[in-house]
Parts: C-alpha cells; structure tokens; sequence
C-alpha cells in the first residue's frame, strides 16, 4: 500500500493512487510511504526520485554501524522500532530514503509511530513541511512512546519487588518472568541507542534544516535520560533475580534440613530395630511381651537424646 502526502492549496492532502503521482512534481511531494509494498510501487517511487530503494531484507542485513549513509542527492537511514507483545518484544526494520526534500519510508508492519505522525500532519501541516521535519517527527513520537514503554517496565518492576517483599509466588515461574523481563528491558535500550546514533548522525549532517537542531538537542537528552533509566531498571531487576534466587536456595535448604533431620532421628531407632531383628540370641530377647515394650522405649530415649543433641548445637 502506498500513502502520498502532498501540498495542496496550504494544506497537506492524502493520495493512495500510484498514479495519482506521475501528475506531481518533486517540489509538492512531502512524504511517501510505502506499507509492505508490491513491485509496482517500489519501481513507481524509484522512478519518480531517480533512486533506488532497498529491500526488506536488505534494512535487515545491514550492520548498525552503517545504518545511517550520504550521497550527493540521497540520505538513506534504516533503524529498528520495538514493538512490544504480551510477553516478548520484538524489532521491525524500517527503511527511510530523503531526496530532495521528501522522505519515502519502507515498513511492513503497522506502526503507531506513523500512524499518529499521519494524524498530525492532517491537523497541523505548518510542522512538517518538508521530509526532514516528517523525519524528526517520526523518532521524536517514537521516543516519546519508548518513554512509556519504560515506564510501564518500571511499575511492572515495582509489583515484583512487593512480591518478592512478601515472599508471595517466589519460585521458579517467577523467575523465568524477572528473566524475560531482563530481556525486555535490553531490547528497549538497544532500541533507544539505536535512536541515539541515527541522530547523531543527523546533527553531524550539513543537509538538515538548521530549524530542526534545537528539538534534536532536546530529544538527545531524552535519550540520555532513557538510557540512565534503563540502566536503573536493569539493575533493579537484576537484584530482584538474586534475591529470588536467595530466597529458593533458601527454601531448598530449609527441605534438605528438614529431610536430614528426620533421617538422623530414626537412625538409632532403626540401628536397634536391626540389631534385634538378627537371628541370634541377644539380652532381653526372650519372647514376652515385655521385651517389646523395653526397645520400643529404647527407641523413643534414642530419638529423644537425638533432638537434645541438636537442641544443644543450636542445629534445630
């Protein structure tokens, strides 16, 4: 699917008719973008820019150390956004091309990052009118929704550590979740640093309006600001793990002693059990009844002065 954004009149309008853009001139094109896109349009927006643009799986391979490049006529960046699920997040690469003032962007997933850039552009085209600006806006919505992001982690933090406090559901399970939790957490900051490279290297670029440099200033040190705050939240997390840890090493041990303790007790009982089970003759051995009730009493004296020995250690 593809989505022409164009000046018309003083306003911005809306065309999703690939032909609709061979009746328009470079200087009325704002932004094109292009959603899982077939061959037609892609072969349509090159043609209309004089330019080729990459492929899905291309944005993928490319390393983060060249994600951002210059030519003479084009800027070409590709970077991930994170797109958080019930229990796993996960990263789609979007391709952005400017030329001449227009930005065509490359997606295939539905991202409420354009989504709400889109919304904007309708009710107030004086911010955006150039690709440039429709750029900025783009990551600064998806920095202000990674802030949230974070935020939302942070609370879901806060209820584990009262958990872990009350010691309620402290096993395995909850274990896994602090894990899982850990790996959100790193692929929010890969996903903010990921932003942070692509605009410094916009800030070392001569093509960019100049008007545009103070609000990426502002959205550098929002950057600054996620990154301190993930790296909170990562070591918060990682105590949790610990303390979790600690507390099932805890139990377990708390089950072996358990476990130890009963199978010290009834050593002597059965130590004697045994050595009056022998065929042999043995002192008050005889076949009466009261011979009975003398071991059984000897066995209870013997599990008696076991738990005073323990008592004594301190080992109880």
């Amino acid at each position: 699917m593809i989505q022409i954004f164009y000046k018309d009149k003083g306003k911005i309008s809306i065309s999703q008719s690939l032909v609709f853009l061979d009746e328009l001139g470079m200087d009325d094109v704002i932004w094109i973008d292009l959603f899982s896109p077939d061959g037609d349009e892609k072969r349509a927006v090159e043609t209309f820019l004089d330019t080729s643009l990459s492929s899905r799986a291309q944005a993928e391979e490319i390393e983060s150390s060249s994600r951002y490049s210059e030519t003479e006529t084009t800027i070409s960046v590709n970077t991930n956004f994170l797109i958080p699920g019930p229990d796993e997040y996960s990263m789609e690469a979007v391709s952005f091309i400017l030329c001449e003032g227009i930005i065509v962007s490359i997606r295939n997933v539905q991202l409420r990052s354009f989504s709400d850039i889109q919304r904007r552009i309708q009710v107030n085209s004086r911010l955006y009118p150039t690709g440039y600006h429709v750029l900025i806006g783009i990551v600064e919505n998806r920095i202000d929704l990674d802030a949230d992001m974070i935020e939302l982690m942070s609370k879901e933090i806060d209820t584990y550590s009262k958990k872990v406090s009350a010691g309620k559901d402290v096993n395995e399970e909850f274990l896994l979740d602090i894990n899982q939790l850990q790996e959100n957490t790193m692929l929010v900051r890969e996903n903010v640093v990921d932003k942070q490279r692509m605009i410094s290297s916009i800030m070392k670029s001569d093509k960019f309006p100049r008007d545009i440099f103070p609000k990426l200033s502002v959205i550098n040190k929002d950057i600054v600001s996620l990154l301190n705050h993930t790296n909170f939240s990562f070591e918060r997390l990682d105590y949790l793990q610990n303390t979790v840890v600690g507390l099932i090493n805890l139990e377990q041990n708390r089950i072996m002693k358990v476990f130890t303790f009963v199978s010290l007790l009834l050593m002597p009982p059965t130590l004697i059990a045994s050595i009056y089970g022998m065929n042999i003759n043995l002192p008050i051995a005889g076949n009466g009844l009261l011979d009975f009730f003398i071991l059984l009493a000897l066995m209870i004296v013997a599990i008696f002065v076991v738990i005073l020995v323990f008592r004594k250690r301190r080992m109880l």
